[in-house]
């Protein structure tokens, strides 16, 4: 049988990503397993069993071995693995939390992650989110569920300054907000005249 070969669905978007200035710099991360745990108290025997203390504030993350575990609700996170496979990261999560009443579903297909660095990330966000980014609200560990222009996101300060962000975007998406980012950066790329 022929192995499919899986792309990436931002890979067209590369060259342009590549073409940005130091100040705004946008990559597609590649893929990372990712699970939504639903799981109704949140204790020392969960935090035992996944290894991780899941954060219980709303609207953060913490890191989570190679990867990160996102507070999406008072009773889901999201864990995502860049070292795993999805059915290795859903079958070991699943067998943590089932005993404690929860469940691990697999979205690895659902979302696809970019990631913006540079002076000007916040302004290109600000363009299309309404949200205060400023580093003394968002600073790292924060995360925040939003639009940016009219794509429902993922957002995680990775850095204090706020240079440095994680945008977690439906597959589906995807191509839509590396064309909006894109052009959101715009004004950020060229020189004014003097």
């Amino acid at each position: 049988m022929a192995e499919l070969l899986r792309t990436h669905p931002l890979e067209a978007w590369t060259a342009a990503f590549e073409r940005l200035p130091d100040t705004v710099r946008i990559a597609a991360e590649p893929y990372v397993a990712m699970v939504d745990v639903r799981l109704g108290t949140v204790g020392p025997g969960a935090s035992t069993a996944l290894g991780v203390d899941l954060p219980t504030a709303p609207n953060t993350w913490v890191p989570a071995g190679a990867g990160r575990a996102v507070w999406l609700g008072p009773d889901e996170w999201l864990l995502t693995s860049p070292t795993e496979a999805p059915e290795e990261l859903e079958g070991r999560v699943r067998a943590a939390v089932v005993g404690l009443g929860g469940s691990a579903t697999d979205v690895s297909a659902q979302r696809i992650g970019l990631r913006l660095a540079g002076a000007r990330v916040r302004d290109v966000l600000a363009r299309g989110c309404s949200i205060d980014l400023h580093p003394r609200v968002f600073g790292r560990g924060s995360s925040a569920q939003t639009t940016l222009g009219q794509a429902g996101v993922v957002l995680l300060a990775l850095s204090d300054a706020g240079d440095d962000v994680a945008v977690l975007v439906r597959s589906s998406f995807a191509g839509y907000l590396a064309d909006w980012l894109l052009d959101a950066a715009l004004e950020f790329t060229t020189t004014p005249d003097r």
